[in-house]
């Protein structure tokens, strides 16, 4: 052995920076003696540039939610360090969120030591490590990840990281889970190195000669095409291969469930965003060929489907969607394809077959008119009522007041998802992301990850007040003040879960929950949101219920985040119910 203090520990962080790791958000913990001193010497050798940065979360939602988002916009894996059992289960909803989201995290947690009686390093010495023995840790999160292990020598830990990297990018990307207990995390080892470039992500899948024609001459000759996407805007350079099937063909494309630019919205052939619709998609059901093309739901059939004799093809890198236990679409053809790279081979072979000219200037002239006049009509919509802010109305506003920003929004108001995506209308791929699954909270930590990512960019969260508690915002501007990163949120604040609300109406809508505005939802008395940030994290803090003050507040918010400074707004919008619900 040499004399450098070199352990499995040490190992682990190096083969994480390896692989281009640049953060490891981490919440320590009684297993992560080896960790703390693989950094602590690294420092104390000079050696902190060959280490990850380590990004102290004092909240595991905020500590996986910041990767998340890290990865979203680097489209670099990042790394996460929780604490045994408990740590794990405290990630909580940020665990489904990346994966439904697809993002590229190594999450690491120690387990209890294996030996008790000092036999190794680390062996047990704590009262907790008798309670943190539990028989399957890894089961915690094995419905949620694409890749479980547990380190059980150093002397291939390198390999395991590396691997575990690999099977996280490759599409369809998603979190993975290493658990290593202390002994084998304080096992002296050797330096040794692995060759990164070994572990590539694999490379993108593209559709055969022969489906890649068939597509394209369907398209080519359907009288009504459609093109629903949610996800092509996870790659921004598939954006652009998008908008050139969309131009030369006069498609028009509708996003579905989509948290991503992934296509420009002011294109004419721009035809809006659908979510959980009560009603018949008009182009839906009028549709002849449909491409579904990198979407988790392209339409929810219960009142909203294409016709019985729509040719319908899906491109997907998991166009079956494996780890969703009930999912069909009646497909003619579904292929497992990178988005990019189909698109590509379908705008090939459109143009060595030729199209019908009159043909397409006739569906391109009635779609354009479709766009416009879909537009205006919710331009008219975009002014309060009255003395009240409408969500409309606030979302414009944020609009115009990032219009010459360099900016990134992140989306996680749910009830308003549709008014965000209608309103913003964000043009430039790379410049919305979501948190893709369904744990409220992505968003807090998210913006700390994002801004890490994209320092020069003015990182906008709009979130509602039920998601902004959710993401325990106590962490999260904690997080925000000590690591430099500054942004901007907006709280679309109903004082309440609107989204139980409306399932609730959804089953019952003339129930007895429906006739005495009895849903349990409220969340009156009114929180101060804002304050929140602003004792943890120093924070601007401002709450406005006036429509004629929101536009200076959102300006003196958005100078604050420009000096250095996160800024929290919370605008009062209409209730989500009535705080004393009648007595039946």
């Amino acid at each position: 052995m040499t004399e450098r203090y070199y352990t499995t520990s040490t190992a682990f962080l190096e083969a994480l920076a390896e692989a281009g790791v640049k953060y490891v958000f981490a919440n320590l913990g009684s297993d992560h003696p080896g960790l703390i001193e693989a950094l602590a010497q690294a420092r104390a050798e000079g050696r902190a540039g060959e280490m990850p940065q380590l990004v102290v979360c004092p909240h595991e939602m905020v500590a996986l939610s910041a990767a998340h988002a890290y990865a979203a916009v680097s489209h670099t894996p990042q790394a996460v360090i929780v604490h045994v059992d408990a740590g794990t289960q405290n990630l909580g909803g940020s665990v489904a969120n990346a994966m439904r989201g697809r993002a590229p995290v190594l999450v690491f947690a120690g387990t209890a030591p294996y030996t008790m009686l000092g036999e190794l390093p680390g062996s047990r010495n704590e009262h907790i490590h008798w309670i943190q023995d539990v028989h399957d840790q890894r089961g915690i999160m094995r419905g949620y990840v694409k890749y479980d292990n547990e380190i059980r020598t150093g002397r291939n830990v390198k390999q395991l990281v590396h691997r575990a990297l690999q099977i996280a990018a490759s599409e369809p990307a998603g979190p993975v889970y290493l658990t290593g207990p202390r002994e084998v995390m304080e096992e002296p080892l050797e330096p040794h190195a692995v060759d990164p470039a070994a572990y590539r992500p694999v490379e993108p899948g593209a559709l055969t000669a022969q489906v890649a024609a068939e597509i394209a001459a369907a398209l080519a000759g359907a009288r009504h095409p459609l093109i629903i996407t949610g996800n092509v805007g996870r790659d921004p350079d598939a954006v652009p291969r998008l908008v050139e099937l969309a131009d030369l063909l006069a498609i028009p494309v509708l996003e579905s469930t989509s948290l991503r630019v992934n296509f420009p919205a002011d294109h004419p052939m721009h035809r809006g965003w659908q979510l959980t619709t009560s009603a018949q998609n008009p182009m839906l059901a009028q549709a002849d060929v449909i491409l579904i093309l990198d979407c988790d739901v392209p339409y929810i059939p219960v009142n909203n489907r294409p016709s019985r004799d729509a040719a319908i093809y899906v491109v997907d890198p998991d166009p079956l969607k494996t780890s969703m236990t009930l999912w069909h679409v009646p497909a003619r053809r579904s292929a497992a394809a990178n988005a990019k790279v189909a698109l590509e081979q379908i705008v090939a072979s459109v143009r060595d077959n030729g199209i019908d000219l009159d043909l397409i200037q006739e569906r391109r002239a009635e779609v354009t008119a479709a766009h416009d006049t879909q537009r205006a009509a919710w331009d008219a919509l975009e002014r309060p009522d009255g003395n009240v802010i409408t969500p409309q109305y606030l979302t414009a506003c944020v609009r115009d007041l990032i219009a010459g920003e360099d900016a990134l929004v992140l989306s996680e108001a749910v009830t308003n998802f549709q008014v965000v995506s209608e309103h913003m209308r964000l043009n430039k791929p790379g410049s919305l992301i979501g948190a893709g699954g369904g744990g409220l909270g992505w968003s807090g930590g998210g913006a700390v990850g994002a801004k890490l990512a994209a320092p020069e960019k003015t990182v906008v969260c709009l979130v509602g007040d039920g998601t902004y508690l959710f993401g325990v915002p106590s962490s999260v501007h904690w997080v925000a003040r000590r690591y430099g990163t500054p942004t901007l949120t907006v709280i679309y604040d109903n004082r309440g879960w609107r989204a139980p609300k409306q399932s609730t109406l959804g089953v019952h809508p003339s129930g007895a929950a429906h006739a005495n505005d009895d849903f349990n939802v409220s969340f009156e008395p009114e929180a101060d949101l804002p304050g929140i940030a602003a004792a943890a994290g120093g924070a601007f803090a401002a709450t406005v219920s006036d429509p004629a003050e929101l536009t200076s507040v959102l300006k003196e918010a958005l100078d604050a985040v420009h000096g250095g400074r996160s800024a929290v707004v919370a605008v009062h919008l209409p209730l989500a119910q009535s705080p004393h619900p009648a007595t039946p």
